[in-house]
């Protein structure tokens, strides 16, 4: 939600926001909603004053034996007034606020302007991209030949795009969140693990509802949904609250699963792990004053290209355009690891700086003393590792000329081997 401020004061940003992120809004009915509404609330305070003043004056009358008729009629018209008029105040916030909660957010100044992907900027890559000796296979071949996925039985019990990993598999898909949280306790992040079930308006705080009712999965019977990434639990976990400043920044290490309909993508996608309906991620979210989120987004950032430098998985970082973002965040980076098996690089992070447009809907502040002004924080969200992307990348890039898959000396470790 924007600040409704910018709403009143400089419409013309919002104009400008629009036109960039190529998004159709109706923001002129929104800006004479905003006024609508505004005056409503004058207009039915003065009424509810002058109902209480006719009350009291009433109640004088009657102390005295005088007639009160005339009273009760102009008591009756006013109430029946009133009552029309917050009828009409109830229908117009309802609109204002399911506008308001669909306009997206403004775009930071550094993000490059475009109408889709196309004009994404890669910024900087990373290591070698592997060379083999030999007829390069993807993860769903090294998988069928290894007997690490069994992809019919997962559909024959919950369809396509479901999967059973088996063997080693298992182990490094856990080794995998392990060294995350490892990896990210030293960055000083708290471990946390959300529930996976949310209900609707800690949905709606952290996300566009109405443009992911295809994607998210929602509980029939109950106001439930199963989150899409811990980052929505996260986001939400301090709704309604007024933080110490002194603890700020609050950065969390989230541990889900996460559970998408990813409906759409077409070709060998629909056949291996890559994109699946259900996976594990590690997440990054940080809750930060607004004057330090920028710093916190670079870190972030920093954070993850250590972690896949680490992994020895080469990478490239993009930051997305106006018309590729997401309408939560005012600015993305990508980063895209290379997958040697399917000879491109494809997307496995997402890293993005919400400002405070999730804080507003959520109600989530701080201030400094008991007596200063609240503030709202400005929250970031980042993946560190979405397992099962990140296991098609180690598959596929590791892979060797006898058919198996050496493991990156970080994850030895935790599977005790150190080729599958």
């Amino acid at each position: 939600m924007l600040d409704p401020k910018i709403l009143r004061e400089n419409p013309d940003k919002i104009r400008k926001m629009l036109i960039d992120r190529n998004v159709e809004f109706p923001l002129d009915e929104l800006i004479k909603l905003d006024k609508e509404r505004r005056e409503l609330i004058i207009k039915t305070d003065e009424l509810r004053k002058k109902k209480n003043e006719i009350s009291l004056e009433i109640a004088k009358r009657k102390k005295t034996n005088q007639d009160v008729t005339s009273l009760i009629e102009r008591m009756q018209e006013t109430s029946q007034t009133l009552s029309n008029l917050e009828n009409v105040q109830t229908q117009t916030e309802s609109r204002y606020t399911k506008l308001a909660l669909t306009i997206p957010n403004l775009v930071d100044e550094s993000v490059p302007i475009g109408k889709d992907d196309t004009s994404n900027k890669e910024i900087k890559k990373w290591g070698n991209v592997p060379q083999f000796d030999f007829k390069v296979k993807d993860h769903i071949d090294l998988s069928q030949s290894l007997d690490l996925v069994d992809l019919e039985r997962a559909a024959k019990v919950a369809g396509a795009r479901f999967y059973y990993l088996k063997n080693d598999l298992v182990k490094l898909n856990q080794a995998l969140i392990q060294y995350a949280l490892d990896f990210l306790s030293e960055k000083n992040y708290t471990a946390i693990q959300t529930p996976y079930l949310i209900n609707r308006s800690s949905m709606e705080g952290a996300i566009i509802a109405h443009d992911f009712e295809d994607v998210i999965y929602k509980i029939e019977g109950d106001d439930l949904y199963l989150i899409g990434t811990s980052e929505h639990a996260i986001a939400s976990m301090h709704s309604d609250e007024i933080l110490e400043g002194k603890s700020l920044p609050l950065r969390y290490a989230g541990v889900s699963p996460c559970f998408r309909k990813e409906a759409g993508a077409h070709g060998r996608d629909q056949k291996g792990i890559f994109r699946v309906h259900q996976f594990e991620k590690v997440e990054q979210f940080v809750f930060s004053r607004s004057e330090e989120s920028r710093k916190e987004h670079e870190q972030m950032l920093s954070n993850v290209e250590e972690f896949y430098q680490k992994l020895e998985i080469p990478y490239r970082v993009l930051i997305l355009s106006s018309g590729d973002l997401g309408k939560v965040s005012a600015k993305t980076y990508d980063l895209e690891a290379w997958m040697a098996g399917q000879n491109s690089y494809r997307e496995i992070v997402s890293c993005s700086n919400c400002l405070d447009f999730q804080a507003r809907r959520l109600k989530v502040r701080f201030r400094d003393k008991t007596n200063d002004e609240t503030q709202y924080v400005h929250t970031l969200n980042s993946t560190l590792v979405a397992t099962t992307r990140t296991l098609v990348a180690l598959m596929e890039n590791f892979q060797t000329k006898d058919g198996h898959i050496s493991i990156p000396k970080v994850l030895q470790k935790y599977v005790n081997k150190s080729i599958i």
